[in-house]
């Protein structure tokens, strides 16, 4: 269930993109007019983040969970039928935010219903939709969009997500935390606010520019917004977002590798595409076979990972993983116009190995040492942290190749400047690592360690109970 809504989610924030030329062909707009269509869904679902925790605890992570995916779906219709831009941005509006909800209700029903060692095991499993939807986004919206009609990127939701509701009404079993307080209506509009305007100017910097009034005026209002609501939920007894959480320190510096560390691997996923598409003249087809290695070394790590978790540690497995990102960033960065696709290919797998390391660790340990009644708080800002991160990830890389980029060349980076991109990106993944060295990760290995041993110690009661029925 949690690997299909994740699947599902991601595909949808990233499949968009492919079918706007044939929207602006059908509404008679140019492809700039219709940016909202992309950057609403972004801003929305992080205006909806904060309340779902509260969600959860007031009325359940199964409910919650199939109430938001049934509005996902919905308006996934409305999408695929709208008759005009206007109705495209409303109901894509609504898709995200039901997106903020769906990810952190996952979540907090995943790591409420298993221990520690049992989310290793599963996070090996929940990975494979987190790499698979981006690579397989252009693919399937490119087969839609030719085949059938813009619509369908939208409709396609639909075949997919409808057997997920179905069976998550029969066979999900209910969890909830803590009966929760009063609804801190004054910290979600200052929350939402606060993320909505920053989301808006970090997504819309690149494009606009980041002098521009609109943006300059979205991000100077958030970061303020967002001052104003650390002081007031800290100072809240029932805050809607539990930021005093943060005052655990391995929840709090596994999230801060999560917003830095985000950067530079997701910022080389961008990266990559344009590189061989502007910089090398690659075809789309050459950029989408050529990135896609990446999630097999990926997959290929998790594994590894899991196994090694409760026996080295967290801190180890982290630290190792950003420094082979920050070392395969420097290769990247060697890269020129002669460079072939297999060269590239070999490096974008050796990437995805280092990534492996970084994703389930910092996850996992994130929430090893808080309460199970916090689970559905913790999931929450975890969450809007990696948001945050990923929105951050396309704004940087393409600063770095606006300062790289002569003004008379503005629309053609040159290779230098794809260059000086991967370096710079490669120096944020070394200072992550060296953070992530510093992680105080004995309570996350002595957590798995426990697990582990319950597990194993149950299997053989829960196997002679089936026998004996």
């Amino acid at each position: 269930m949690c690997v299909c809504v994740t699947f599902i989610a991601i595909v949808d924030g990233a499949i968009t993109t492919v079918a706007l030329p044939s929207i602006a062909r059908q509404f008679d707009l140019t492809t700039a007019a219709l940016d909202g269509v992309v950057v609403v869904y972004p801003v929305c679902l992080a205006m909806a983040i904060p309340a779902s925790a509260w969600l959860v605890e007031r009325f359940g992570a199964k409910r919650v969970l199939l109430t938001a995916l049934t509005a996902f779906l919905g308006s996934s219709l409305l999408c695929g039928a709208a008759a005009g831009l206007g109705q495209l941005i409303a109901s894509r509006a609504v898709q995200g935010l039901s997106a903020g909800v769906l990810f952190p209700a996952a979540a907090s029903l995943l790591y409420s219903t298993f221990n520690s060692w049992e989310q290793v095991r599963i996070s090996r499993y929940m990975i494979i939709p987190q790499q698979i939807a981006p690579a397989a986004a252009p693919v399937l919206g490119g087969l839609l969009v030719d085949h059938l009609s813009w619509r369908w990127v939208f409709y396609v939701n639909l075949p997919l997500g409808l057997p997920a509701v179905v069976f998550g009404a029969l066979f999900l079993a209910e969890h909830r935390g803590h009966r929760p307080g009063r609804f801190d209506l004054t910290g979600l509009l200052l929350s939402a606010a606060a993320l909505g305007g920053v989301m808006f100017g970090v997504c819309e910097g690149p494009n606009r520019g980041w002098s521009s009034p609109a943006v300059v005026t979205s991000l100077v209002l958030g970061t303020f917004l967002l001052i104003a609501t650390v002081v007031f939920e800290l100072r809240t007894a029932e805050p809607l977002l539990k930021l005093r959480l943060f005052a655990d320190r391995l929840f709090r510096d596994t999230n801060l590798i999560n917003l830095v560390g985000l950067v530079p691997i997701l910022g080389a996923m961008y990266l990559g595409p344009l590189f061989l598409q502007q910089g090398q003249g690659r075809s789309a087809l050459e950029s989408g076979t050529s990135t896609f290695p990446e999630a097999f070394g990926v997959l290929l790590t998790v594994q590894i990972a899991g196994v090694l978790y409760s026996r080295v540690g967290p801190r180890i497995i982290i630290g190792s993983g950003l420094a082979m990102v920050s070392a395969v960033l420097l290769l990247l960065a060697t890269c020129d116009q002669d460079t072939g696709l297999w060269t590239f290919r070999s490096y974008m797998f050796l990437l995805g190995v280092g990534m492996g390391g970084v994703f389930m660790p910092t996850t996992v340990a994130s929430l090893a040492t808080l309460s199970r009644k916090d689970l559905a708080q913790a999931s929450t800002l975890n969450t809007v942290v990696r948001q945050t991160g990923g929105a951050f990830a396309p704004a940087a890389v393409t600063t770095a190749l606006v300062l790289s980029t002569p003004t008379a060349a503005a629309a053609n980076p040159p290779i230098t400047a794809y260059q000086h991109a991967y370096f710079a990106l490669a120096a944020l993944a070394a200072v992550t690592s060296v953070f992530a060295f510093t992680l105080p990760d004995g309570p996350a290995r002595a957590a798995a360690a426990r697990g582990r041993t319950a597990s194993s110690g149950t299997a053989p009661l829960r196997r002679r109970h089936e026998e004996a029925h």
